[in-house]
C-alpha cells in the first residue's frame, strides 16, 4: 500500500473512531435522488401510490471512489395499499426497507431492516393528511484486522502494536421513526406534497467501544423535511421540482432542483426523464432516465463542487435507481381513487 493511501486512511479511522468515542453523530445513509427513496425519506410515504396499487424500488449509490475509503450504500423496499375499500376517503399502507453500506479499508458495514405502516385520510375533496411510522433493527459490523492506527506507523511500516482495543465487532439495535405528510391538489394539473420526520425517535446507542467517562453514544434523533411539486404543462411535459432538507446533531443538508418528464409516445407508456439538483456548496447533481410502461430506471451523478475535488478530481458519487409500479388483479380489484395520477 502506498504512503500516501495509509496517510488518508490514518485520518479517515483517526476522525471516525475518535467520533464514536464522544458521542455518536454518524451520518445516516443517505441518497441524492431523495424523491426516490420515499420509505427512508418519511414512513408517511408508505402506501402513497397514486398512479398504482404497489411499488418495488432498488437503489445502488457509489461514492468517493477514487479516495481510499469510499461509500457503497445500497437499499430495496416495497410497499402497498389496503383496507382502501374499508376505510371511507382514506386507506392503509404498508411496506418494508432494507438498507445496507459499506465504507473504508476496515470494511465499516451496516445493515438496517425496517417495516412500515402508514395512514391515509382525505381532507376535504383536494387534499390528503398522511401519518405513518417504521420499527426496524440496525447491525453493523467492522473488520478490525484491517485497521490501522496512527500508533503503529514506525515511519516505514504499520509494525507497532497498538493501544486502540475494540469492545465488540458488531453492535446492533432497535430504531424508531415516525413522519407527518400533507398533499394538496388543486386542480388535475397541479400538485403539492410536503412532509416532516424523526428518525431514530427511541435514540439508540452506538458504540464498538465500552462505556467510558458518563458518555452514552447516544445517536442524535435526525429530522427530514421536504416538500415536492408536479405540474402538467401540456400532454407532453411533466415538470417536478423538489427540495430537501435533514439535521441531525451539528450536520445539516440541503438539496433541491427538479426534473422533467416527456411523454415520448403519447399514451404516457414511455417517457424520458431529465433533470439536474444541487446541494449547495458540495455537488451539482444532473440526472437522466427512462421509463416504460411500468419500469424506470434512473442515473444520477454528484459533481464535486467543494475543497473535496482536489482529493477526488472532481468526482463525487454515481447513484443508479430502479422501480416498478403494480396493479392487483383481483384483491380490491375495484381502487378508490382521490389523488391526480399525471
Amino acid at each position: 500500500m502506498k504512503r500516501s493511501r495509509n496517510i488518508h486512511g490514518i485520518l479517515f479511522w483517526v476522525v471516525a473512531f475518535c467520533t464514536m468515542q464522544q458521542s455518536t453523530f454518524a451520518q445516516d445513509l443517505r441518497f441524492s435522488q431523495f424523491f426516490n427513496s420515499p420509505l427512508s425519506t418519511n414512513p408517511a410515504n408508505t402506501g402513497f401510490i397514486p398512479s398504482s396499487d404497489y411499488r418495488l424500488g432498488a437503489h445502488y449509490r457509489e461514492q468517493w471512489a477514487t479516495v481510499p475509503v469510499p461509500y457503497k450504500t445500497m437499499s430495496i423496499y416495497g410497499d402497498f395499499q389496503f383496507m382502501r375499500n374499508l376505510i371511507p376517503s382514506g386507506w392503509m399502507g404498508l411496506g418494508g426497507l432494507i438498507l445496507q453500506d459499506v465504507a473504508g479499508s476496515g470494511s465499516l458495514s451496516s445493515t438496517k431492516a425496517y417495516a412500515s405502516l402508514a395512514y391515509h385520510q382525505m381532507v376535504g375533496s383536494s387534499s390528503l393528511l398522511s401519518a405513518g411510522f417504521n420499527l426496524g433493527f440496525a447491525t453493523k459490523r467492522i473488520n478490525s484486522s484491517a485497521l490501522r492506527f496512527g500508533d503503529q506507523w514506525d515511519g516505514k511500516f504499520f509494525s507497532r502494536p497498538t493501544s486502540e482495543i475494540l469492545l465488540n465487532n458488531s453492535i446492533g439495535y432497535f430504531d424508531l421513526q415516525a413522519g407527518l405528510n400533507y398533499s394538496v391538489f388543486p386542480t388535475d394539473n397541479i400538485y403539492f406534497h410536503g412532509g416532516f420526520s424523526m428518525h431514530h425517535l427511541n435514540k439508540p446507542k452506538e458504540s464498538f467501544f465500552q462505556q467510558s467517562n458518563g458518555v452514552e453514544n447516544t445517536i442524535p434523533i435526525r429530522s427530514i423535511a421536504f416538500l415536492d411539486a408536479m405540474f402538467k404543462l401540456n400532454d407532453l411535459v411533466i415538470l417536478s421540482p423538489g427540495m430537501y432538507f435533514t439535521k441531525q446533531a451539528g450536520a445539516a443538508e440541503f438539496v433541491g432542483g427538479f426534473h422533467i418528464n416527456y411523454n415520448l409516445t403519447g399514451d404516457g407508456k414511455q417517457q424520458l426523464i431529465a433533470g439536474v439538483y444541487a446541494r449547495p456548496g458540495e455537488a451539482i447533481i444532473p440526472m437522466v432516465g427512462y421509463q416504460w410502461r411500468s419500469f424506470k430506471f434512473t442515473f444520477s451523478y454528484d459533481a464535486t463542487t467543494s475543497g473535496l475535488q482536489s482529493f477526488n478530481g472532481g468526482r463525487g458519487a454515481t447513484e443508479m435507481y430502479m422501480q416498478y409500479d403494480g396493479m392487483y388483479t383481483l384483491m380490491y380489484a375495484n381502487k378508490q381513487s382521490f389523488c391526480p395520477a399525471f
